[in-house]
């Protein structure tokens, strides 16, 4: 055994064998109902935390919510339509790849 680090022993013994993992099942096709449906979800996610966060604004300007709330509701917005612009772009890029490709 290894002298132990800052006095916490290895997670692990250098010879221990490591435990067999399991088999990889193979990705399955996504079909276009599913695309679709993952991408209305997220999209109407992406509305619920836009509209909370302007209901935590409206409701912190007329003196019934606190600061942190209508922060925290705004940023989790911004970080959701951030990332939906992302996806929107990437999506965008990837099908232009696939359009332009020569048969």
């Amino acid at each position: 055994m290894t002298a132990p680090i800052a006095g916490l022993p290895p997670l692990v013994e250098p010879d221990a064998p490591l435990a067999p993992s399991a088999p990889v099942e193979p990705a399955h096709a996504a079909d276009a109902g599913d695309f679709a449906r993952v991408l209305g979800r997220a999209l109407d996610d992406a509305g619920g935390k836009l509209d909370a966060a302007a209901a935590a604004e409206r409701a912190f300007a007329a003196g019934r919510g606190g600061l942190q709330e209508m922060v925290v509701a705004r940023a989790q917005a911004d970080v959701t339509l951030a990332l939906a612009a992302a996806t929107a772009s990437r999506t965008t890029q990837a099908l232009s790849t696939i359009l332009g490709m020569q048969v």
